[in-house]
């Protein structure tokens, strides 16, 4: 197989994620759906989350089986570190954004001429709008955060369909293909939960731009896997995309509690974990 064809390969895996992001665009859906949508996006996110990890842990519990002590110590260390960086780096820059927003005069506020200014008219001044690096909400900065989680994971999944094809095991690529595609397709809407129903809906190319952070990542990794088998590097970036998606189910779920449906919430958490276990075990039973 040509290296063009593995790249390909990698492009409908990552592919997929676009076909949940339309989702966002719906418009003043009722208080329940958006409830149900925040609480399946929790429960994707929370099985991707075990699921990183394990594959993050797999190659430090067999160096520790084998008693590689310099592996399990420097694969130890990079995944403590990613997942570090991953959280706390979300934290910060979450931080910044809040206090941008706060900085951020609020559409129609008398903004105070002073008295002398050529030209300067009696009256405040009243600014029409901000500017959308300001302006953008708390739910966009939200969906940013879960598709840059993603699209870290999806690197580390990138890198296994490169590694697979390159090492001539065809068949196996395939088959990480058509799973990682299936669960792709569920991660598209947990990207844009956060935004379904809000006041100003998300533009196409909006969309289009969290759906490269998430699903483009897979086709960079796969380009990456065909000529670099470096598990250290595998291990650092899911310790990253770990970090940044556990961040993420903490912060959807300040949000589910506001919402007060505890119950359908907690439903709908449940069926977020099945279909991310479903599509999985897809990959399992295809004997990848």
């Amino acid at each position: 197989m040509s290296g063009s064809q593995i790249a390909l390969l990698g492009a409908i895996a990552g592919f997929t994620i676009f076909l949940g992001l339309p989702i966002g665009r719906v418009k003043r859906p009722a208080p329940r759906l958006k409830a149900a949508l925040n609480g399946v996006a929790i429960g994707v996110l929370v099985f991707l989350v075990w699921d990183i990890l394990t594959h993050a842990w797999d190659p430090i519990e067999t160096a520790l089986a084998d008693h590689k002590w310099g592996t399990v110590a420097t694969g130890g260390f990079v995944m403590a570190l990613g997942l570090a960086v991953g959280m706390t780096g979300l934290v910060y820059y979450d931080k910044l954004m809040a206090a941008r927003r706060a900085k951020a005069p609020a559409p129609g506020v008398p903004v105070a001429v002073p008295v002398g200014t050529p030209g300067a008219p009696a009256q405040p001044v009243t600014e029409p709008a901000v500017t959308p690096a300001v302006s953008r909400s708390a739910a966009a900065e939200l969906s940013l955060m879960i598709a840059v989680g993603i699209g870290l994971h999806n690197f580390a999944e990138g890198l296994a369909i490169g590694n697979s094809a390159a090492s001539g095991a065809l068949s196996l690529a395939v088959l990480l293909v058509i799973g990682f595609a299936l669960h792709n397709a569920t991660e598209g809407f947990g990207i844009v939960a956060p935004l379904a129903g809000e006041a100003e809906r998300p533009t196409w190319g909006r969309l289009a731009l969290l759906g490269l952070i998430g699903g483009g990542p897979t086709f960079v990794g796969t380009l990456v896997g065909q000529s670099m088998v470096n598990e250290t590097l595998s291990i650092a970036f899911l310790g990253l995309a770990a970090g940044s998606v556990l961040y993420v189910v903490i912060e959807l779920l300040a949000v589910a509690r506001r919402a007060g449906l505890k119950e359908l919430t907690t439903w709908c958490i449940l069926g977020g974990l099945a279909l991310g276990f479903l599509t999985d075990g897809i990959l399992v039973a295809a004997g990848a």
